[in-house]
Parts: structure tokens; C-alpha cells; sequence
């Protein structure tokens, strides 16, 4: 019986048709590097001090003494959240015609009851200055962030679905109008409330459209492609996009017009939907097989090659339709214990994948030096990183470059404490370091998470551990608000939880080179665990995490 793979040999790997899909899908990606990334400057927070009423009958000398000065990061600098009692000084600034004259200690202090003055060297608005998102309410602006990646999260639940479903054509270009319209929509958001909400959506339309075009093209290009595809393709492609905020966001310092000039260029992706056809892999599965040889037809005549008279044989056709009876669910993914503890070891390598790469992603405005230049390094760092991921699955082993990767990305933050503040700029490199390396993890746990689980549960699988990346992605904003309270806490944590990932990834088994299984029982064992024995056509096969070698069969009772 000959797989799909082998039925569509005939159009070719590498023709006119493929290469406008590579092109083309991997270019819808890539509005989500700066849709999805827009919040380092959108919800950054300005320096700001409590306001003062211009009413009061002060001095200057005294409006300049009514904010207490504080420690904060070995500096003196101006409480943003407190300030003296107004009363009190307008009483000591009749007694005192100067303040030098009078111990400000000794005055009581009281919140920003009058609101806060923000800087305008940065930004001329921000969300966090639109609605006072400061001090007792300074957890609001990383919940916005959380907000989004909750909308990813559940984008992540129902893409797939709504993939197998309706299709993946259907699926790209609706979600993609999703993340467009709604991106268009937050910058008419009148309260704090509005705008986390539609927030949300946007981030369930950003990573469905991620979603859809990645199995999109990954049906419809060949085997050999498939790899370079998912990390050089849609990687470059994201960093690319990503790469053009700070370009945009350093000529425009509104955060809702930046935001409605970001989400503009989904609106070109329309004229798309006519050029763009749906996956024949896809059909096939759903029983449409007129479509689907339509569809491959098509393939051949752009790509100048003749298709064979009949594409699919009455048996293939059966075992097509056999195939589509069998059903599988999530219980699957937990039901022998090798599945179940390769399911949980990706889940926290997703997580924390995540947690790394968001959160140095979106610590740029914290780095020293210019915020807009930190972004940009941020970004071009991605294409480099993308290219070695790629690099790493052709060369070397899945197990072994996926922790080199976490390794690199995890050693070199526990660093960053040791650098003294005048050497600054070394700091900034360890952390796109860091982000190399977080980034390399990211395209590569793509590929080996897909060839670790079966056929039957494949998509499940790498949905369910995607899952546990958007929970990750959920706590990154609040990484590095820890920051507060000890500077390199953050770079710490991420360090600590990125080298350990590194070490859990050694316990999965090796896919390199290895046929992909096609069901649970071909699944191989995971390091570490006894390996047992399974008896069939005559041949006992040992998975031994490597290699399933044929061994003559043993006669022992116990055995069998």
C-alpha cells in the first residue's frame, strides 16, 4: 500500500507550485513578528512621579521637594508611587521659604492621589500612561501581555480542531482576519478592560494563523522540505516581521497608532485566498477525493509535469476510508506509561521553552542602552538562530541539539549578574545570546516533538505539548516584573529552569534517522526505563531509545 508521499512522487520536490506555497505561506507569518511582539513598546511603562496640582500656592524650589527621593537599582532617584502630604507642605512652605532649611524626613507621605506625570522623551503614549497602569496597579500591564498569550492559549486548543474540521485554507485566512480585525479594533479601546479583551482575541486569531499555515504547507510540500520549511521558512519569516517593529515604533510613539499602522498590512493578504488551495492531504482525510485529485492536477500542470491517468486505486481508497473510521483521543496520549512520560517531559520543555524565550523577548525596554536598538538585536538575533536550528536537525542529533541549545541559551544568563554596570553593553550581548539559544530551541522542539509521537496522534501530541507553551508564554511577563524586587532575579530563574530543561531533554529517545512510527506500540522507549519486549510476525523487537534491532526469538516462559 503505497502512502501519500509516494502517490504524489510525480509532481517533484522542489517545483514552481511548491516553491510559491514555501513563499507564500511562509510570508502570511509574517505580520505575527510584529503583531505579536508589539507590547515591548505598546505596554511599556515611561518614567513617571505622582502629579502635583499647579493650584497650590508654592514655590518651585518647593514643588521640586514634594516627591520623596528613594534607593531603587543602587540609584537615588524620585518615588514614582508616593509623595509628601500636600497639606503639610503648603503649611511648611509658608513657616520655610526655602526647604533646604527643613528636614523633609520627617513629613508624612501619601499616594499619587492626583494621578502621575510620564515622561514624553520615549513615548507619547503608552497604554500604561493612558490608564494609569502604575504602581498598586503596575500588575495590570504584564496582565495585558497575559491576557494575549490566554488568547494563544486557546487559540492553540481550537485551531486544530477547527483545522481537521473546515480545513486549513479556511482556517489560515479566517484567523488571519481575525488577528487584523481585531488589532484594528484595540485602538478604539475606551477602557483598560476593552482592550485586554480584545487582546485576547487577537492572540487566539495570531496563533491559529501560525498554526494553519505551518500544517498547511507541511502537507503540501515534500519530505525533504518539511524541515527547512518549519524552521528557515516561517522562522525567518516571523524574525523578519519582527525586526520591522522597533523600525516602526521609533517613528511612531503612540501606542494606538502604532498599533493600527502594525495591523494595516493583514489587509494585503487578501488577494491570497484565490491563489492559495487547500491541502489534498486534507481532503482526502474528509472523503473528498474530486477535490483532492482537482487539487493535485493542478499541482502538476504549474509545476509542467504529467500526472498519472488514475492517482488513487480502489484499495487505497478503502484503506483511506478504514482509516477515517479509527478514532483517537487525548486519553491516548496518556494510556501506555512511555507515552504518558514522553507527554509529560515535553509539556515542561514546551513551558519553559517558552518562559525563556518570551521573557527575554520582552525584556528589551528593561536592557541597558537604546530600547528600540535592544529590540532590533532581539529580532536579528531569530535569523541566525533559525538557520543553525536548521542547520543542527541535517547534522546532528535531534536529543543532543535540542539540549545544546537550552545549554547555551541557560549558562550564559547566570553571567549577566557578574558584569559591572559600566560594561553594560556585554550584559545586552549575553541576552542575545540567551535568546539565541532560546530561539534554536524553539524551531528545533518543532520538528522532534512531530517525529517522537506516532501517526495516529501526531497532531494531538504536538498540539497537547503546545499547550504547555502557552502556559509558559502566560507567566513570562511576570518574570520579569520580579525584577523589582532584585535585578538579575529574572535572568536567574530563566537560567536555572532552561539549564534543567536542557538535562530532562537527554531522557527522550533519539529520532534521527529513525523511521517515523506509525502507532503507539512502534513508539521507542524513553531513556531511563526498562526496555521490553514485544512479540510479532515471529520477531521480538527491542526499543532500546535508539535503534529497533530484530533478534532471534528466545524460548523462555517468562518472556512469553
Amino acid at each position: 500500500m503505497r502512502d501519500y508521499d509516494e502517490i504524489t512522487a510525480f509532481l517533484g520536490e522542489w517545483g514552481p507550485y511548491q516553491m510559491f506555497v514555501f513563499f507564500v505561506l511562509s510570508l502570511s507569518i509574517f505580520p505575527n513578528g510584529f503583531c505579536g511582539m508589539s507590547f515591548v513598546f505598546v505596554g511599556d511603562v515611561p518614567e513617571h512621579r505622582c502629579s502635583i496640582p499647579r493650584n497650590l500656592n508654592l514655590s518651585e524650589a518647593w514643588l521640586n521637594r514634594t516627591i520623596p527621593l528613594e534607593q531603587e537599582r543602587g540609584k537615588l532617584q524620585y518615588s514614582k508611587c508616593r509623595r509628601y502630604r500636600l497639606d503639610v507642605i503648603v503649611n511648611l512652605s509658608e513657616t520655610f521659604p526655602e526647604p533646604d532649611s527643613f528636614n523633609m524626613s520627617e513629613v508624612e507621605q501619601e499616594p499619587c492621589l492626583d494621578g502621575w506625570e510620564y515622561s514624553k522623551d520615549q513615548y507619547i503614549s503608552t497604554i500604561v500612561s493612558e490608564w494609569d497602569l502604575v504602581c498598586n496597579n503596575g500588575w495590570k500591564g504584564p496582565f495585558s501581555m497575559s491576557v494575549f498569550f490566554l488568547g494563544v492559549l486557546v487559540g492553540s486548543l481550537i485551531s486544530g480542531q477547527l483545522s481537521d474540521r473546515f480545513g486549513r485554507k479556511v482556517v489560515l485566512f479566517g484567523t488571519m482576519a481575525v488577528q487584523t480585525g481585531f488589532s484594528m479594533l484595540q485602538v478604539f479601546s475606551p477602557t483598560w478592560e476593552i482592550f485586554c479583551f480584545l487582546n485576547f482575541l487577537v492572540g487566539v486569531g495570531q496563533i491559529s494563523n501560525y498554526v494553519a499555515a505551518f500544517v498547511l504547507g507541511s502537507e503540501v510540500l515534500g519530505k525533504s522540505l518539511r524541515v527547512i520549511y518549519s524552521t528557515v521558512g516561517i522562522g525567518i519569516s516571523y524574525a523578519f516581521g519582527y525586526m520591522v517593529l522597533p523600525l516602526v515604533a521609533y517613528f511612531i510613539r503612540s501606542w494606538w497608532a502604532l498599533l493600527f499602522t502594525l495591523s494595516v498590512p493583514g489587509l494585503l493578504y487578501i488577494p491570497l485566498w484565490w491563489f492559495v488551495h487547500e491541502s489534498p492531504r486534507w481532503l482526502l482525510s474528509k472523503g473528498r477525493v474530486t477535490e483532492a485529485e482537482a487539487t493535485l492536477r493542478f499541482m502538476a500542470k504549474k509545476n509542467n509535469v504529467t500526472p498519472p491517468a488514475v492517482l488513487f486505486s480502489n484499495l487505497e481508497l478503502e484503506d483511506l476510508e478504514a482509516k477515517r473510521e479509527i478514532s483517537y483521543t487525548i486519553i491516548h496520549l496518556v494510556k501506555t506509561h512511555n507515552i504518558r512520560a514522553i507527554t509529560v517531559i515535553c509539556l515542561l520543555v514546551w513551558m519553559i521553552m517558552a518562559i525563556g524565550y518570551f521573557g527575554l523577548s520582552l525584556s528589551t525596554p528593561n536592557l541597558h542602552g537604546d530600547a528600540y536598538l535592544n529590540c532590533f538585536f532581539s529580532a536579528a538575533i531569530e535569523v541566525p538562530a533559525y538557520i543553525a536550528a536548521w542547520l543542527f536537525l541535517q547534522r546532528f542529533s535531534r536529543r543532543f541539539s535540542l539540549s545544546g541549545s537550552f545549554s547555551l541559551g541557560g549558562v550564559v544568563l547566570f553571567f549577566i549578574q557578574l558584569i559591572p554596570s559600566n560594561f553594560s553593553a556585554f550584559a545586552t550581548v549575553l541576552v542575545m545570546i540567551g535568546k539565541f539559544g532560546a530561539t534554536s530551541a524553539f524551531a528545533i522542539v518543532y520538528v522532534y516533538t512531530a517525529e517522537l509521537y506516532p501517526t495516529v496522534v501526531r497532531n494531538m501530541g504536538v498540539g497537547v505539548s503546545s499547550v504547555g507553551c502557552r502556559f509558559g508564554a502566560i507567566i513570562s511577563p511576570y518574570i520579569f516584573y520580579l525584577g523589582v524586587h532584585y535585578e538579575f532575579l529574572p535572568f536567574i530563574l530563566i537560567g536555572s529552569l532552561t539549564v534543567f530543561t536542557a538535562i530532562l531533554v537527554l531522557f527522550l529517545p533519539e529520532t534521527l534517522n529513525i523511521p517515523l512510527p506509525e502507532t503507539i506500540d512502534q513508539m521507542q522507549e524513553i531513556k531511563g526505563f526498562k526496555c521490553r519486549s514485544t512479540l510479532r510476525n515471529h520477531e521480538q523487537f527491542c526499543k532500546n531509545g535508539t535503534t529497533r534491532e530484530p533478534v532471534m526469538m528466545v524460548h523462555k516462559k517468562e518472556e512469553i
